[in-house]
């Protein structure tokens, strides 16, 4: 274990010393050993991490802060916002040099919690473990989970629920908000050195403000791609839960679709659909010129403006390689947005389930019949007709090989997908005290391309009834 904390001592400016506070019967509920073992985090006790994370007493050498930042909020700005119940305890560097933020959420009250409580309650806590972890192996840039704790402590929420904490790691923290939090609150003179801070310890091979917010506007692009390709809506796309190194940050009310529906919101208090599915590449694109306002007076205009002039391209330009990819394609075609765009109206026509759709279509074979998995998802084969018709006939055009067509789709299309009714299956569970569900999901999410037959009953579709569910950002 080498525990530095540069971000405490080279911009005490930019955060409060804060305790954490104890929870109640805290108890160890999972640890990602894999992953504490990869940073140098092995050699920790269960005991040292329920110690560290639910009551109170950090390992030696951790210096917990709450960062502060602003930031606009379902457009609106909010010039004070920080970590509210969160704490950046220490970083780690591990053994081959990188350092790793140790972020503890869920510890309590901070000088940024406004009339907040500063606590998690289980059900969020299991919400952002599993998310986190599952977006990690689909290969979709974001933070991590290491340590869940829960306790007997009351939260109270729409109703009383217990408290938990999440330890989370990343390389860093730091979010849009945080250049808006100083440029907006009259210290500009403190951008510079945070973009120095970046530039040193984050991204050593680019030279200045300039380079760096290119950078930011090619990872948050090629992100958004992502959420995009594999049916992801975040949620809150606040420009405070925006990461500058271009991370899937702060998991509140997320969802991943289930019957295609382009415009599907999955906050229930979002009800002008701001950051429903279909609006996130232009929300990103939005809170990229806020971080730019931001950066105006340090960095130069052409410069911005320019880097802001690439993100379309840079979005789409991925987003067209994941989908071809999804569909099997290995060349472009001119025709190919109008066959993508053909299959995503039928897809919400029929509120087609989008991932086993997509698993099943590798099953289709140069010639012969339509696979019957997959026409078991159709309410009505007839209208699929001529686009699958077009789809065969794409295949044949590039010289398509069935079984290794087939290879390469399952390898891109997950049969595993995080979908909210199997988690709220795993947190009612967890309620009760049976950690077996969510141990059982976490390992299939794991793997999440493999076929894994012991877990088929996690790769069906979901009952109509939770279709389309809608959460709070409390959850």
């Amino acid at each position: 274990m080498k525990l530095i904390n540069s971000f405490a001592t080279e911009l005490p400016w930019a955060c409060e010393p804060v305790a954490p506070q104890p929870l109640a019967n805290a108890r160890l509920l999972h640890l990602n050993r894999p992953l504490l073992g990869e940073l140098g985090l092995g050699e920790v006790s269960d005991e040292q991490w329920l110690a560290c994370c639910g009551q109170a007493r950090p390992l030696p050498g951790m210096q917990p802060v709450a960062q502060v930042y602003a930031g606009h909020q379902f457009g609106g700005y909010s010039p004070r916002l920080g970590d509210g119940r969160a704490l950046l305890l220490a970083e780690q560097q591990a053994p081959d040099g990188q350092r790793w933020d140790l972020h503890l959420k869920g510890a309590g009250k901070t000088p940024f919690s406004r009339f907040g409580d500063g606590r998690a309650v289980l059900r969020s806590s299991i919400r952002e473990y599993l998310a986190s972890e599952a977006l990690h192996a689909l290969g979709i840039p974001t933070t991590r989970a290491l340590v869940l704790v829960g306790s007997d402590e009351p939260v109270y929420r729409e109703t009383v629920e217990t408290g938990a904490t999440v330890l989370r790691t990343a390389p860093s923290h730091l979010r849009f908000g945080q250049f808006e939090y100083f440029a907006w609150s009259g210290q500009g003179e403190k951008i510079p050195l945070l973009i120095d801070y970046l530039l040193r310890h984050h991204f050593p091979e680019l030279e200045s403000g300039a380079e760096l917010f290119a950078e930011v506007v090619r990872r948050t692009a090629r992100l958004i791609a992502k959420w995009q390709a594999v049916g992801f809506t975040h949620g809150v796309m606040n420009t405070d839960n925006m990461s500058i190194l271009g991370l899937t940050l702060d998991y509140g009310p997320y969802g991943f679709i289930d019957g295609y529906e382009a415009d599907f919101v999955c906050n229930h208090t979002d009800s002008g659909g701001r950051y429903a599915l279909s609006q996130q590449p232009a929300v990103g694109y939005w809170n990229l010129q806020k971080l730019a306002q931001a950066l105006a007076d340090h960095v130069d205009g052409e410069a911005l403006a320019a880097a802001l002039g690439q993100y379309e391209h840079q979005l789409m330009l991925h987003y067209s390689e994941l989908m071809r990819a999804r569909l099997g394609l290995e060349t472009w075609e001119d025709e190919d947005p109008a066959l993508f765009r053909q299959m995503f109206q039928q897809l919400a026509a029929d509120k087609i389930d989008y991932h086993l759709f997509l698993r099943r279509l590798a099953l289709v074979e140069a010639s012969g019949p339509w696979p019957a998995s997959l026409l078991t998802l159709l309410p009505d084969a007839t209208p699929w007709q001529g686009w699958l018709d077009a789809y065969r006939a794409r295949l044949a055009r590039e010289g398509s090989e069935d079984a290794t067509r087939k290879a390469r789709m399952d390898a891109v299309n997950p049969k595993y997908v995080l979908r909210n009714a199997l988690a709220q299956g795993v947190i009612e569970a967890a309620e009760r005290g049976d950690m077996a569900p969510f141990e059982r999901l976490y390992a299939a999410l794991q793997h999440p391309y493999d076929e894994q037959p012991e877990f088929e009953e996690l790769a069906t579709p979901h009952p109509d009834w939770y279709l389309g569910e809608a959460l709070s950002c409390s959850s």
